[in-house]
């Protein structure tokens, strides 16, 4: 294991979206890219990082989508979604564990038969024994997105930063996908981030942070060992603080 005074950040939450389990279809669960993602993680542990890791559920179901226009009602939507999480956790905890990483799946909803109650002190104890916790079902409630989730559990297992992995380098003018004159931009406080829409998280989750004073990192996923060297201290991505 890897000398934990090297690192900048000690106690890491790691966001992942649902997307990036589906790989090039989009949708569903993509073993190989799963695979993949969880050596990367593996390779955070022997780091000796101190790891949480929520994951959306957007490859399965996205409730504010599913919603739109009246068709589904939000608050069943956002519920299909946070069980879309679960499944998402269920699948990554499988492949760690088959990596000899030793993890726990919390949920926010009660289901004991597939994994623990998230309780706070408890989760606290996994990760201070080394384990991967995988917080799952959101925050347990409807109109909360994943983000939020991510920024709450960060908060109270005293996180030292939150890190969200996405399909783009960091954080741009514009989306980079669908503008190419869009600029990046390497560093950004969270006000400036809110007033301009950039769409880093959304609103709550980055209130969230700028009450707590919690620095955000947004970053590209397939650049590999771009988590490690971000969490060494590294300029990776974009700096939200």
């Amino acid at each position: 294991m890897a000398d934990r005074a090297e690192l900048q950040y000690k106690r890491v939450l790691l966001k992942l979206s649902g997307e990036a389990l589906a790989g090039e279809r989009g949708f569903g669960i993509e073993p190989v890219v799963v695979d993949e993602l969880t050596d990367e993680i593996r390779s955070l542990v022997e780091m000796g990082v101190s790891l949480g890791i929520v994951i959306g559920g957007g490859n399965i179901v996205r409730g504010a989508i599913a919603s739109k226009g009246g068709r589904m009602d939000r608050v069943q939507a956002d519920y299909m979604g946070m069980l879309g999480t679960i499944i998402n956790a269920l699948a990554v905890q499988d492949l760690l564990e088959a990596k000899d990483v030793e993890t726990r799946v919390m949920t926010a909803i009660r289901m004991e038969e597939i994994a623990e109650p998230y309780i706070r002190r408890r989760a606290m104890r996994h990760m201070e024994k080394g384990r991967v916790v995988l917080f799952a079902g959101g925050t347990g409630n409807p109109y909360f997105s994943t983000d939020t989730a991510a920024v709450l559990r960060a908060i109270e297992m005293e996180s030292d930063v939150v890190i969200k992995a996405t399909k783009v380098q960091g954080v741009y003018t514009a989306d980079p996908v669908l503008d190419p004159t869009a600029e990046f931009i390497p560093t950004i406080s969270f006000q400036e981030v809110v007033q301009r829409e950039l769409g880093v998280m959304d609103a709550a989750a980055v209130a969230l942070c700028k009450e707590n004073d919690l620095p955000i990192i947004v970053l590209n996923l397939s650049d590999h060992g771009a988590v490690a060297s971000a969490i060494r201290g590294e300029r990776v991505g974009t700096l939200v603080s």
